[in-house]
């Protein structure tokens, strides 16, 4: 029996695999972080320009699975304009919601990640949707550590 929200689910993820949002890096990012999921190979490196505490464009190159590339599209269609301090709040929901499923409902700024809820269901999977999320709090903690801390990040947690 065909599920129609599977379905729908399974077009936005392919929809961003095959037409990645934000494709390529910038030319002079004030944060430049790479991440690696060791255990598939995924790879990505992600660059950030942050002006008055705010992300004002972001650049990515993702390799890897679709899952992988489609979480990194995702996760750049909703960076901009959004402020630092809010972000590391996104990524530990979005840990929470992936991982055990015990998150509160979704956040409008987020609803369209609702498409790869269904990795839960295969822990390798869940690894590959947050590793973009997961090398963002790394470079927001990083610039954070450069700029002596006058990007307070709300929520610091290790990136897993």
């Amino acid at each position: 029996m065909e599920n129609p929200q599977e379905d729908l689910y399974r077009e936005v993820i392919m929809d961003h695999f095959k037409n990645p949002r934000n494709k390529g890096l910038l030319p002079e990012p004030q944060i430049k972080v790479k991440g690696v999921n060791p255990f598939c190979g995924d790879e990505l490196e992600l660059t950030l320009d942050i002006k008055d505490g705010r992300v004002v464009a972001v650049g990515i190159e993702t390799q890897g699975c679709a899952i992988s590339k489609a979480s990194s599209s995702m996760m750049a269609e909703v960076l901009t304009g959004k402020p630092a301090q809010v972000l590391t709040d996104w990524v530990a929901f979005l840990k929470t919601k992936l991982v055990d499923g015990s998150a509160d409902a979704w956040p409008a700024e987020l609803e369209e990640l609702k498409a790869i809820e269904g990795v839960r269901n295969y822990a390798a999977r869940v690894k590959c949707a947050l590793l973009p999320w997961n090398t963002l709090v790394e470079g927001l903690q990083e610039f954070a550590a450069q700029k002596g801390g006058k990007v307070t990040l709300t929520h610091t947690e290790e990136a897993s």
